[in-house]
């Protein structure tokens, strides 16, 4: 199979969706890699590194879209690829399609297979291509949080610990899954007084057995919500339903409740956000002010510490790419329902319930187009 590794094109997005390392082990399986020209430069890998494992150097995305079998990318393609996708190829990214109407209509009209990172679990219903970004985002969602709380940010001029002497912040992290449970520890690790919130039991069990002394693990609710944000200095919005948007949990009227300058990092973005005044900023331009509460929406946050993200994440995908091309979609869908729950749209058609649902499309079971 032809691997195809673009370059990243989204604002301040530095990552590489496969590092030299993994097109070594690509060539090492048969398989031809395309590699754009400088598209590991902002995760400190030259085109020279992937020169030296075979890897054949490309000046242009279009002339990957146009030879390669399989194109991969770390987020979703932006509106001057849409055209460039071709019939029948396949796509490998996060795609988040549930929050991206446009582009779900471009790859339907495409007739590409788009296989979404995000939405490959596994039996224990983990997300193997999610997890590592969402531990990157979680503890970034603090040190972000931590920087807008001071004056010249913006914020009430706050510092997330404390002082002997001195309460510390109050941070209320929404959602208990891997971007919340690591939000929490960060926040922990440096003295704030922590709540966490999630609506499963188990899962609070569980959190209030690991987290430490100053992490109080809460039943979700709206009124819950409602009452910890009056006292919040820092809210992290870590809700995730896989595939699908993001429930806006946090309304405009809690904010006006709020302390004035503190702070909303929404880390659901990706899917739409959790904030009903949640809408994506960049890295270059990462805040906005909303009734006199900071709100951080950047939608690419691992973006920012590419060389930790690139290595963590292809960690996690490199298997699955492996497979995929050794074995063809078609083939590595019946084999692995990983990767199976992983098509989003097939052929014009969308195959996951939760992206038809955001816009009252057609589902279509993938096990049919096979």
């Amino acid at each position: 199979m032809i691997v195809g590794i673009l370059k990243e094109i989204k604002t301040e997005e530095n990552r590489v969706c496969m590092t030299p390392a993994g097109a070594e082990v690509m060539k090492m399986n048969g398989h031809q890699v395309l590699v754009e020209k400088r598209a590991g430069i902002g995760s400190g890998f030259e085109d020279s590194d992937y020169a030296a494992v075979g890897a054949e150097l490309v000046a242009t995305p279009q002339e990957i879209y146009e030879r390669a079998d399989m194109v991969m990318h770390v987020k979703e393609p932006l509106p001057s690829e849409y055209d460039m996708i071709r019939e029948g190829q396949i796509v490998f990214t996060y795609l988040h399609l549930a929050a991206a109407e446009e582009l779900t209509h471009a790859m339907m009209k495409s007739g590409c297979i788009g296989i979404a990172y995000e939405t490959i679990q596994k039996a224990d219903r983990s997300l193997p291509l999610l997890t590592p970004m969402s531990e990157v985002a979680g503890r970034m969602a603090i040190q972000e949080g931590a920087k807008y709380l001071e004056m010249p940010q913006g914020g009430q001029g706050v510092l997330l610990g404390g002082v002997p002497g001195v309460e510390p912040a109050t941070v209320v992290v929404i959602g208990g899954g891997v971007v919340g449970t690591n939000a929490a520890k960060m926040a922990c690790g440096l003295g704030a007084k922590v709540y966490i919130l999630d609506m499963n039991l188990d899962r609070l069990r569980y959190l209030s057995d690991v987290m430490p002394a100053n992490c109080y693990p809460l039943m979700s609710s709206p009124a819950a919500i409602r009452s910890l944000l009056q006292e919040a200095d820092l809210v992290v919005g870590a809700v995730l339903i896989p595939g699908a948007k993001a429930p806006r949990l946090v309304t405009n009227e809690m904010l006006k409740e709020m302390k004035k300058g503190a702070v909303l990092v929404d880390v659901a973005i990706d899917q739409g956000g959790c904030f009903e005044c949640s809408r994506a900023t960049t890295h270059t331009d990462p805040v906005f002010k909303q009734d006199g509460v900071l709100v951080y929406c950047v939608a690419n946050m691992p973006g920012a510490v590419a060389k930790t993200s690139t290595l963590a994440l292809t960690n996690a995908t490199l298997p699955y790419a492996l497979q995929i091309a050794n074995k063809g979609w078609q083939r590595a869908s019946v084999e692995n329902k990983e990767i199976r729950l992983g098509l989003n749209i097939v052929k014009g058609k969308v195959t996951f319930r939760g992206v038809a649902e955001a816009f009252d499309l057609e589902y279509v079971d993938a096990d049919t187009l096979i």
